[in-house]
């Protein structure tokens, strides 16, 4: 097997949703501007479109199908659906919208979890921050969407299984900002979404992520460090390893970038389960944002200066060569050397058939959790920096 750090792949995703082409979008994102307070990114977010009621209720919530968070009543949580795509059956899919609207103005940032649907610890990390709030207290609103992705979560997998044009799989978050009159499903629920719920309410974004299936990640943070917004608000998590990277453009963050909206993206380790430990890192380090932001008051919980904090530029990925089942050798967060050997892979007669070493000298920041591989696989990730990046990366998933 090829270690090569500068060998290009012609597969696109990171491990889990995220990784990968700084590309053109890097550039808009960079001339992010400063969201200092409610409306302040109106002319770059466009102007909030009037709340639209459908008239239906659902369990006891009222259905929307446009929302401007300045219509509702000050002090107080809102629990709604929002009217997502219209289906063949002429049903829609519905997603979940709580607002907690502070006593008083202020910035409006939002929450967002369940863009793929096999991410469970994104989704708890949302709605423990959102059971934290008390409105009456606040300044400013938080917005939370937990289940975007509604069809890909109620079979916990990845992609939103669509059908449109026969079967497939779509990953939802290439999809952003997505097209109400688009060919696919997912591409018409993401455009609905974008422009009647998420960016008319949003001086600030946060798009929680998992690692995927058969896939684990370390927790870390997912940001353009250039932009200073972002890079204030990142350096609030109290995590060890920062994705100094744009990533792909049709990722949720990079469309919010790409209207003036500061976003990034947690990744909170394992999919389809809920790893408690590592949720309250990130329930600490966005509660501190919200202080930040005047919302909420309080002193700060702890930092990036509480922890050591590795930052890389670039992600090496270790693909297996050879099926069979694999034993890692390296654990997440492990330091690794170029040649060190990080795994071993051994057949159905327990015969070792392949050995794999890193290219890089890094931090391990992902693993493949499926005990068996086939070749082309991911095995390891390595997060590590990159004197000279290409802006042309791409990753397996």
């Amino acid at each position: 097997m090829s270690n090569k750090p500068d060998e290009r792949l012609d597969r696109r995703d990171f491990m889990i949703a995220s990784v990968a082409t700084l590309g053109a979008s890097a550039g808009l994102v960079a001339k992010a501007p400063s969201a200092s307070a409610e409306g302040s990114t109106q002319n770059a977010a466009g102007p909030a479109s009037a709340t639209i009621y459908t008239g239906d209720v659902i369990q006891g919530r009222k259905v929307v199908s446009a929302l401007d968070i300045h219509d509702l009543e000050p002090g107080k949580k809102h629990h709604l659906y929002f009217q997502g795509v219209e289906m063949p059956t002429g049903q829609h899919w519905y997603v979940s919208v709580t607002v907690a609207k502070g006593a008083r103005p202020g910035m409006r940032v939002v929450l967002i979890s369940g863009v793929h649907g096999d991410e469970m610890s994104s989704v708890h990390t949302v709605q423990t921050v959102m059971n934290g709030l008390d409105p009456g207290e606040m300044s400013g609103t938080v917005m939370a969407v937990t289940d975007v992705s509604r069809p890909a979560m109620e079979g916990m997998q990845r992609r939103w299984p669509n059908a449109g044009r026969g079967a497939d799989l779509i990953d939802m978050n290439r999809e952003w900002p997505g097209n109400e009159n688009g060919l696919t499903a997912p591409s018409r629920h993401a455009g609905l979404l974008f422009n009647r719920l998420l960016r008319p309410n949003a001086d600030a974004a946060i798009d929680f992520h998992t690692g995927t299936t058969g896939f684990e990640v370390t927790a870390f943070n997912i940001a353009g460090m250039d932009v200073p917004e972002v890079k204030a608000m990142v350096e609030l998590y109290p995590v060890s390893q920062i994705f100094d990277n744009h990533v792909y453009p049709g990722v949720l963050h990079n469309a919010f970038m790409d209207v003036g909206i500061p976003a990034f993206t947690p990744e909170i380790g394992a999919a389809r389960v809920l790893d408690l430990d590592m949720i309250a890192l990130f329930v600490e380090g966005t509660m501190n944002v919200l202080k930040h932001h005047g919302i909420v008051a309080g002193p700060m919980g702890r930092t990036g200066k509480e922890v050591s904090v590795f930052v890389g530029n670039s992600a090496f990925p270790i693909l297996a060569t050879e099926g069979g089942i694999v034993e890692h050798l390296v654990k997440l967060n492990d330091k690794v050397k170029p040649g060190q050997k990080l795994a071993i892979q051994r057949d159905s007669f327990g015969d070792v058939v392949a050995e794999y070493t890193s290219g890089v000298a890094g931090e391990v920041t992902g693993q493949r959790s499926d005990a068996m591989a086939e070749p082309g696989n991911p095995l390891v990730f390595i997060l590590f920096h990159k004197d000279a990046p290409d802006r042309g990366e791409t990753y397996p998933e």
